[in-house]
């Protein structure tokens, strides 16, 4: 069986959609068991599972991926060819080279497989507001 889920952002972050996952997956007459597979359709974002209690957590995260792959205005990256869609694409696109663009989740009686911390993540890479889809299929 298989959703989709749209998400709206409003630049680069990091964005939680945990609950809205959760109740597609206990929807139903029956329970729900098998694996979930959460697959995002473009290349500048991504997902990922991590903390979702300290909103610091995804502040850092944020923050190093900035560092680690800068505008392409910034000096470090004259290398970079494509620049046509602006500064922050080429990045957004090495981001989503570097995390995950799929996921996988068991889910048993109705109910993911979560950790006590962890939650499902939509990291948006580009700085204008987008909306992303993520499919969701769970197979039995």
């Amino acid at each position: 069986m298989q959703t989709s889920f749209t998400l709206s952002t409003h630049g680069q972050g990091l964005y939680e959609f945990t609950r809205d996952v959760a109740a597609w997956v206990r929807s139903g007459d029956d329970p729900r068991s098998g694996l979930l597979t959460l697959f995002i359709r473009h290349t500048s974002a991504s997902l990922v599972i991590q903390e979702n209690t300290d909103p610091e957590v995804r502040t850092d995260l944020s923050a190093f991926f900035q560092r680690l792959v800068p505008p392409a205005t910034d000096a470090t990256m004259g290398y970079l060819k494509h620049t046509l869609e602006g500064p922050d694409d080429m990045p957004a696109h090495i981001k989503a080279a570097l995390l995950p663009v799929s996921l996988s989740i068991p889910v048993l009686d109705g109910h993911m497989r979560l950790g006590t911390w962890q939650g499902i993540y939509l990291f948006e890479h580009r700085d204008a507001p987008k909306r992303r889809d993520v499919i969701a299929h769970l197979s039995r």
